[in-house]
């Protein structure tokens, strides 16, 4: 669809894009682009999208920010990969990975589709008024599994025993489906209530997260 397509932008994201685009032969080009592609911070894409004459299809790869953010242009679409990426990994990091596709035509909506198979994500419809929400649960599953793992590893590692024990375990309830087992799952206020003082006394600006938790896991 698309043959020369520029992107703005080269950190995690983008590096992984340009990378993805050049594999599948697509031309990167600043000059005479049929798609323009913002990989840029949030607080910046309006800024971006004003400074690009019109004439381009335009998309950012956003989660929360509204399509609005690319006015002027009218010729626009978001895709956001549901999906973390680091610095120094290729575009491997897209495979498997499902992107999020909102648009306000059916024009745009094949174009959108059209890049999350040339980077390979496997792309679904999202409504723009949904973007911000759809976010707070992806976040919740990338960031929030940093802070679990953080503060499982305080405890742990002040408890004398390796934290690299904690991986398998995490890797282990993703692999069984995240079925539920453990002292909540069995109502064992007991074994909760030792848990929350032996926190207490050895890391306690944690106890409050691991009630949080303990409330929201409650079958």
């Amino acid at each position: 669809m698309f043959t020369r397509v520029h992107v703005v932008g080269h950190g995690r994201l983008g590096s992984a894009v340009h990378a993805r685009l050049a594999q599948r032969g697509v031309a990167s080009t600043a000059s005479d682009a049929e798609l323009v592609v913002l990989c840029v911070p949030d607080r910046v894409i309006h800024e971006v999208a004003q400074g690009i004459p019109q004439g381009p299809w335009l998309a950012h790869m956003s989660g929360a920010v509204p399509l609005s953010a690319l006015s002027p242009h009218s010729q626009r679409f978001g895709l956001h990969p549901l999906q973390t990426f680091t610095i120094g990994s290729g575009p491997e990091q897209f495979d498997g990975a499902s992107g999020a596709v909102t648009a306000e035509s059916e024009t745009a909506r094949e174009r959108a589709r059209w890049l999350a198979a040339c980077v390979n994500l496997r792309p679904f419809d999202l409504a723009e008024d949904k973007r911000v929400l759809y976010h707070a649960g992806a976040t919740m599953a990338s960031n929030f599994l940093v802070t679990l793992y953080r503060a499982s590893r305080r405890l742990v590692e002040a408890a004398g025993a390796p934290a690299d024990g904690l991986l398998p375990l995490m890797q282990g309830t993703i692999d069984n489906g995240f079925e539920l087992t453990g002292p909540i799952s069995r109502g064992d206020l007991a074994t909760v209530d030792a848990h929350l003082s032996a926190i207490r006394d050895a890391a306690p600006e944690l106890e409050e997260l691991y009630r949080a938790m303990a409330r929201a896991t409650k079958p």
